[in-house]
Parts: structure tokens; sequence; C-alpha cells
């Protein structure tokens, strides 16, 4: 089924909106639909200040109706302890808190821009979606990333060529505690990598040691700018190395 079609069949939707390439493109067809429909964007700890003013951005270019809502992940002990399935948790609490906010709205069907290319195996949050019935149109209609950054592209969306981006929580090592700390190290480091130019990186936690993950583009630019680098890393991080497992191999 055509995108727009599905949409048009639900009427009356919510989306659970991130302010990247997915979540955007599916507002954007949305609004192109005619189906009323509302944007819920939930600020925590474990988004970047970025994202929401890409959020806001977005909806004001398009004249969407954006909700923000904040929820303190911190206080859940299941999110802070950081398991192998600490999306799941992270999930039910995110998408709990659109749902009640939505419903109180009057939208009784949640969406969210998950996409055929995200496999489902490896994210535990699917499963915490599914649990809560949330749809998720672009994948049922089967529309990959490639798919949805070439159709973002030729609509003029900003957000086409986004890099993917994870939440900051992913930046932290398995079983080890998140805290605001380490989430305001990671985001001061990635803004100042940003800031250098640098496109589709990561800047991991292992320990109190930031590891690179950086495209083979990127690797002589980090090496040239090593001691800039070095020397605003190192107010928050103990080392820093660079990953040689290269992100775009």
């Amino acid at each position: 089924m055509e995108l727009r079609d599905y949409l048009k069949n639900l009427q009356r939707i919510a989306i659970a909106f991130s302010g990247g390439v997915d979540s955007a493109y599916l507002l954007y067809e949305a609004l192109q639909s005619g189906v009323e429909v509302k944007a819920y964007y939930v600020k925590s700890a474990f988004q970047p200040a970025f994202e929401l003013e890409d959020a806001k951005r977005f909806a004001k270019l398009y004249g969407a109706d954006l909700d923000i809502l904040s929820l303190d992940v911190l206080q859940f002990d299941d999110v802070v302890a950081n398991p192998s399935n600490r999306c799941y948790f992270c999930k039910q609490q995110i998408f709990g808190a659109i749902i009640e906010a939505a419903a109180k709205d009057g939208f009784t069907i949640l969406c969210d821009g998950t996409n055929i290319s995200d496999d489902e195996g490896d994210r535990p949050g699917m499963q915490a979606l599914n649990e809560l019935s949330v749809k998720s149109p672009l994948r049922d209609c089967g529309l990959t990333k490639t798919t949805i950054r070439e159709r973002s592209k030729d609509a003029g969306l900003f957000t086409w060529d986004k890099p993917s981006y994870a939440c900051l929580a992913t930046r932290i090592k398995t079983n080890e505690a998140i805290t605001g700390d380490k989430l305001a190290a990671t985001e001061r480091a990635e803004n100042f990598l940003f800031g250098m130019g640098f496109h589709d990186f990561r800047v991991r936690r292992i320990g109190d040691m930031a590891k690179l993950e950086l495209t083979k583009e990127d690797l002589t630019k980090a090496l040239s700018y090593r001691e800039a680098i070095l020397n605003t890393l190192k107010s928050d991080y103990s080392k820093v190395v660079i990953d040689l497992e290269l992100r775009d191999e």
C-alpha cells in the first residue's frame, strides 16, 4: 500500500517525533495526506539539544502541531542500570508518556518512524512498541532507509541527509550505570566534533576513556585536529582513542 493511502485509512494519528530522517518524513507525508495529525517530542537526558531544535524547526517549517513532553528517564532503575535490553524499558516509558498525552488530546493511534531496514531482532525497543500497539507506517509500507532519504531529498526536507543518531545512552557500555554527568560529557564531546565538521561518528565511553568511531573520510581530519580534540575531550575523559574498525567498513 502507498504510504499516503495507509495514513488516510487511519484518519487521525499521533506521531512519536524525534526530528530525525524517518519520523520527519512520516510527519511530512501525514501533513501532505490531509489526515489530522499531532507530533509529540519527548525531551530527556538521552536526547541532545540539537535534536529538539531540529524537531521545532521542522514543525515550524511545515506548520505541524508539536507538543514537547519532558521525561526524567534517570528516575527509572531499570533504565539507569543499562542492561542489554535497556531500550525496552526506555521505550516503555517514553512511548507510554506519549500515549497518555495523545489520549488526552483525543488521539488513540500512535505511529513511529520505524522502517523496514530496522532489524527487529537487534532492537529490544521493538518489543515495547509491539506491546504498546504502536503502528509503524514506514515499515508496514515496505520503505527502506535509502528510499526514505531519497523521497525526503525529492521533497526538499532538510532532514534528508541527517546522520542516523541513536540516543546518548547507547554511548555507555552495557551494564555500566548511566548518569547525567556521563550523558552530558558525551553530548559536549559530540557537539565539539560536530562543530569541527565531523559528520557520521560516535564518542563511546569505555570506563573513563573516550573511543572515537569515525568514517574513513574523517580519520585524517581527526589526526590533523589531534591536539584540539585532546585538549577538549580530556576535560571529561582520562584518555581519547580512535577505533580502527571504521564506521564505513
